[in-house]
């Protein structure tokens, strides 16, 4: 209660300089950048026109950002495409700007990083794991958001 009562209240022009800088230091998608001028304590209308205003001077750009978080996101924590889709759907990205965006992974190295996680699990040959150890290894990468049939057809499911 107090927090609420002793927070700063942000003119226009303030939340603008505020949110270039927000923007400048990383990709950020319009959606955070709503919620974090709402912190400020601005009103719709202010909103929406800082948030013009960032878009046209290329502050936010939501294809750039997008493309962003999934390289980010599959590099760096290693997630898989299902788990990317969901966390930019979150972020309110449009379907044809995700598709877009996914083009930043290469298959080869998808495949290759979906290896190199399997072999991080498993420190034995694939046809000597037993069900219970390919369903816990299966779980671990549906987690990660990689694909089931990928998942199957990479753990060689389809020759037990």
């Amino acid at each position: 209660m107090d927090k609420e009562r002793n927070r700063k209240v942000y003119t226009p022009l303030q939340a603008r300089l505020k949110l270039k800088s927000y923007c400048a230091y990383q990709e950020r998608c319009q959606q955070e950048v709503r919620d974090k001028l709402y912190e400020l304590g601005l009103h719709q209308e202010e909103v929406e026109n800082i948030i013009a205003y960032l878009i046209e001077n290329n502050f936010i750009n939501e294809e750039r950002f997008a493309k962003a978080f999934v390289r980010g996101k599959f590099r760096m924590n290693d997630w898989g495409k299902i788990k990317i889709i969901q966390h930019l759907k979150a972020k309110r990205i449009s379907t044809p700007l995700i598709k877009i965006a996914l083009t930043e992974i290469d298959e080869e190295e998808y495949i290759a990083k979906l290896d190199e996680l399997i072999r991080k699990k498993v420190d034995k040959s694939l046809k000597k794991l037993s069900y219970n150890e390919k369903a816990k290894i299966v779980r671990y990468l549906q987690g990660k958001g990689y694909e089931n049939d990928l998942i199957f057809q990479r753990l060689n499911f389809d020759s037990d």
